[in-house]
């Protein structure tokens, strides 16, 4: 009978979990010293491990012979363990055999010693969903029971175990896992398996599984039932769920207040029968990575992202303020409950929400007006310093071509210009107060600013030396940021340059508080 793959994939030794080291590496030495308490505890997640460290345990306890701590899977004992035909490990359902009855039963079986192995050990999955009762008859044979009985009890809701139970385990918590991690255990399966599995379609499933194992093994089999190569875009759809560049294609259209192309996306997933609900946390997942890379001077640290993704993300924060990101963040979670909510037009309710995350003053909370305080505060600072705001440009109008001029045939080759001197370039004094100053008007680009340099050539042209060639463009598009830039130079010097030019260097690093004044 066909069996599913996270079940023929399920870890045979402590070594083969993933991402627990920090639990299978003390559980390894207990056994191999034979320090094993009566008692434990595992806490964690959906899909970390939790049953497989269990199942692991009950057959290292039992096996005739352990290789450092691990079992050998070849004794009789390992092998009546994994075929589930040995009386002496018990697992039970805590969903199902909650009452005290059942506790009353375990309590009278284990007066027994084991029939065939060393141990008699109970792994009680769910045992926070075990009545008050059931616990409480629980306590006294969970703290002093025989010496051949081991309690291993599993649980995703720790909060829900009295304080009484928790404190009579040795208590271990499973991490929800990398997405790298999760990567490579799924590339190591799909090659066993034959399945064509690329490296974005990998890190499609480990983001949708969220910290899972099991969920992301289950998605590759569900992706693997395709019978086609399995990227991202194979995945999104069998999935249900929105690739990247929808989510960042919303971000974009939300800037831009661009509302054809957010309700145009909406439709999109609601006609290929998409699920809004993981949309919005993926909307909400990108919303969050805006904020990280705003508030943190070395935000790759702390996101999961490609380098092309992280330019996309890092062109789209530029133009979005903090208090925006609160705001929008907001609507994120004041309207998931409403697509997760059964009888609610969902397709609406995020309709709604995109307009108002495009206009703070069509929602009354506190993080609105926060965001229109904000753009009205930097609205004001730069109408003080004469910075005309944005407007759009006019449309070109049509001119006819002038009409060609005939050239004489006999008119001598024109004498070339002698070649103009090469202006001298010299650093502005107080460059870094400049740019400090800068930042409060203009937070989007105080981080491109940060590793630069500033230079006058005495003719009138304030040259601006920067790294990232990528963000350059971004900053000379902005009208109203380079008038700023120029008036603030012009104000510390005593002279204000006419133009702006902006080039790259290889070489330029950020100022630093003890940089020569000269900057």
């Amino acid at each position: 009978m066909y069996r599913a793959l996270y079940r023929t994939w399920r870890p045979q030794t402590f070594d083969d979990v993933c991402g627990q080291s920090h639990v299978t590496d003390i559980l390894k030495y207990q056994v191999a010293e034979g320090k094993t308490s009566h008692a434990y505890l595992f806490c964690g997640s959906r899909g970390t491990g939790k049953t497989s460290c269990a199942k692991i345990l009950a057959k290292a306890v039992n096996c005739l012979h352990p290789v450092n701590g691990n079992p050998c899977n070849e004794c009789e004992a390992c092998r009546a363990i994994d075929a589930g035909t040995a009386t002496d490990v018990i697992e039970m359902d805590a969903a199902s055999n909650n009452g005290v009855d059942h506790v009353r039963d375990l309590k009278e079986e284990i007066v027994f010693m084991p029939a065939a192995l060393r141990y008699r050990v109970y792994i009680i999955d769910e045992v926070h969903m075990m009545s008050t009762n059931a616990f409480n008859a629980l306590l006294k044979t969970l703290e002093e029971p025989p010496s051949y009985v081991l309690f291993i009890l599993a649980t995703t809701e720790l909060h829900k175990l009295p304080s009484t139970i928790v404190s009579r385990c040795q208590r271990y918590d499973f991490r929800r896992m990398t997405a790298e991690v999760i990567m490579d255990r799924l590339h190591a399966i799909a090659k066993a398996e034959g399945m064509d599995l690329l490296p974005d379609g990998a890190r499609m499933i480990a983001r949708a599984a969220q910290g899972g194992m099991r969920d992301a093994i289950s998605m590759l089999e569900l992706c693997a039932g395709a019978n086609a190569p399995i990227d991202e875009t194979l995945a999104a759809s069998v999935l249900g769920v929105g690739n990247r560049d929808t989510v960042f294609r919303v971000a974009e259209a939300i800037n831009a207040r661009d509302y054809a192309t957010l309700y145009g996306i909406v439709g999109e997933i609601v006609m290929s029968s998409g699920n809004l609900g993981v949309f919005w946390q993926q909307l909400g997942d990108l919303f969050r990575d805006m904020m990280v890379f705003r508030t943190v001077p070395d935000p790759r640290a702390y996101l999961d992202l490609t380098d092309t993704e992280y330019e996309r993300l890092q062109a789209l924060s530029q133009d979005v303020s903090i208090g925006k990101l609160y705001y929008r963040a907001k609507l994120i979670d004041d309207t998931m409950p409403e697509l997760q909510r059964s009888g609610t037009v969902r397709r609406a309710a995020a309709e709604i929400a995109l307009t108002r995350m495009c206009d703070p003053r069509t929602y009354a909370v506190p993080e609105a007006l926060l965001a229109r305080v904000e753009e009205l505060e930097r609205t004001v600072k730069l109408l003080k310093m004469g910075v005309p705001q944005e407007t759009p440009a006019p449309a070109p109008t049509a001119t006819p071509a002038p009409a060609p001029r005939k050239v004489p045939q006999d008119k001598p080759a024109p004498t070339p210009a002698p070649e103009k001197a090469v202006p001298t370039l010299t650093p502005i004094g107080g460059w870094k107060d400049t740019v400090d100053e800068f930042g409060t008007l203009f937070p989007m680009y105080a981080s491109i600013l940060a590793a630069s340099r500033g230079y006058t050539d005495g003719q009138g042209t304030l040259t601006v030396r920067m790294q990232d060639a990528f963000l350059i463009g971004s900053f000379e598009g902005n009208a109203a940021a380079t008038s700023a830039l120029i008036r603030l130079v012009g104000e510390r010097t005593g002279s204000t340059p006419r133009t702006l030019r902006v080039e790259r260097a290889n070489d330029v690093q950020p100022l630093s508080q003890n940089e020569d004044s000269f900057f």
